[in-house]
């Protein structure tokens, strides 16, 4: 060890400006000087330049394929469906009271945020990070205006408030609702609410009885749920991986270019939920909680809650597996199970039974935009849109999560890995996520949005980055969520 390099609990060789210097710094012996791990450090760097590189290409790609695809096959309509693909967006440069709060809001972040996250005590950063997400998620929906960026967006035609008065008793509603599913059926319901759960609608019909009905009450709700899922992160990161590494990632959770579809879509409330389930598991399977028991309890009623939100969120199994594996324990899955039951035996006593709301959509989907979206653009465009969900830091972060990936699998067999194999495994088992939804057809487009729920979970792989380079890769993580906001008037 050098007299430049210490060593510190769960990060190996450090070197003096607080970079890691990688496994092979960390294997080389004591007599090889530092300047000899530099080239590793330029040949990472250079890789994750490459990685992001790739991304541009693929969106750059896409953006022109569509256009053509637009243009060509289907006339001034568009085959895609799309104003702007492969984003659901259209073109339309503007300013709004929210710019100078984003430019706050970021700069704060990008400049403090990095030594901010290891100053604070636990406990207050979690709400920090929480509170920094919504100010950060508030301020880009506010670019719009309030109508349009606001209280506008939930109220549509196509939208969940549309329909709130048309439930007048639940277990009616509940009994019926699978009939009012296709385009064609007598009464048929707006696209969001026909493509989820009755769940969804039950929200704001529950926000509207309570006194807090309107577009306004359910932005405020969505956006509060929604950026609650930094937080949500932070806590599964601490649990599995370590605090070093949820603190490292804590920055980037805040300045996600996801806020600008989590202010304001119902999937960035959506997200919230699954994000809180995911943590609760992850505490309950690691014990790092007082009341493990009652922690798993809390995850098995926020995952049922979620499967009655979004069809979609059935895939979450996935992640939830990897929290078990990565724990080495399946205690808390009794408790899971006895969380999820009284959503299914509630909901299917009431008269909604989930596999036949779901065969159901599945016709309802293709009787609509989906039976002339193209499959073979949208399997790959899709994941092109997540470029700007996640932002280029994340993908440049996701190429060091590959790399470590396997290492971390194949160490599964002597002991659970930690610190950054078991943060490569969770952001993986993210990405699966993705792919299963990707390939199962049933979302073409629009996935900036709908796969807000996985892309959260890509965010941490952030941590993984060079520390001395955070700054950078926070101002980009910024400067994309603010042109693509400023320049692309977003949908939904």
């Amino acid at each position: 060890m050098t007299p430049r390099q210490v060593r510190r609990p769960d990060r190996g060789l450090v070197g003096k400006d607080g970079d890691q210097a990688g496994p092979l710094a960390e294997a080389a012996p004591p007599s090889v000087p530092v300047r000899s791990v530099r080239p590793v450090r330029k040949r990472t760097v250079g890789r994750d330049l490459r990685a992001v590189a790739a991304a541009v290409v693929l969106f750059v790609l896409a953006v022109v394929v569509g256009r053509a695809l637009n243009r060509t096959v289907y006339g001034t309509e568009g085959i895609l469906r799309l104003g702007w693909p492969p984003l659901y967006a259209s073109w339309l440069p503007h300013l709004g009271p929210g710019t100078p709060a984003a430019l706050v809001v970021a700069a704060l972040v990008v400049v403090h945020g990095p030594r901010i996250v290891q100053c604070l005590r636990w406990r207050a950063l979690v709400p920090a990070v929480w509170g920094a997400s919504m100010a950060w998620t508030w301020s880009l929906a506010l670019v719009d205006g309030w109508q349009r960026g606001v209280a506008g967006r939930l109220t549509s035609s196509m939208e969940y408030l549309r329909s709130v008065a048309d439930v007048h008793e639940v277990p009616a509603f509940l009994r019926d609702f699978t009939h009012h599913i296709l385009a064609d059926s007598p009464h048929n319901w707006p696209a969001h609410v026909a493509g989820h759960p009755p769940g969804a609608l039950l929200t704001f019909v529950g926000l509207d009885r309570i006194g807090l009905g309107g577009g306004a009450w359910a932005a405020a709700w969505c956006i509060t749920i929604g950026s609650s899922g930094a937080a949500a992160v932070m806590v599964t990161l601490r649990a599995l991986s370590g605090e070093r590494w949820a603190r490292t990632a804590a920055p980037f959770l805040v300045l996600a270019p996801a806020a600008v579809w989590i202010g304001v879509s119902a999937d960035g409330y959506f997200a919230g939920v699954a994000a809180w389930a995911i943590a609760l598991l992850a505490l309950a399977a690691t014990r790092t909680t007082r009341v493990p028991r009652l922690a798993a309890l809390g995850a098995g009623l926020l995952l049922g809650l979620a499967w009655y939100l979004s069809y979609g969120l059935t895939v979450l199994v996935v992640l939830g597996a990897a929290v078990l594996l990565l724990a080495r324990s399946a205690r808390p899955l009794p408790f899971v199970v006895a969380g999820v039951l009284p959503w299914v035996v509630g909901f299917t006593a009431l008269g909604f039974w989930w596999p036949e709301g779901y065969t159901t959509l599945v016709e309802r989907y293709y009787q609509g935009a989906a039976k002339v979206r193209p499959y073979a653009y949208f399997v790959w465009a899709n994941l092109a849109a997540q470029v700007v969900t996640v932002g280029l830091a994340t993908v440049a972060g996701l190429g060091r999560a590959a790399a470590g990936l396997w290492p971390a699998l194949r160490g599964m067999r002597r002991a659970a890995p930690r610190g950054s194999g078991a943060l490569a495994v969770l952001v993986g088992a993210a990405f699966c996520a993705m792919l299963l939804a990707d390939v199962s057809g049933m979302s073409k487009a629009e996935t900036e949005r709908i796969w807000l729920p996985f892309a959260i979970w890509l965010l941490p792989a952030c941590a993984l980055l060079p520390r001395r380079m955070h700054g950078r890769w926070l101002a980009g993580q910024a400067v994309l969520a603010l042109l693509v906001n400023h320049l692309l008037l977003t949908g939904w």
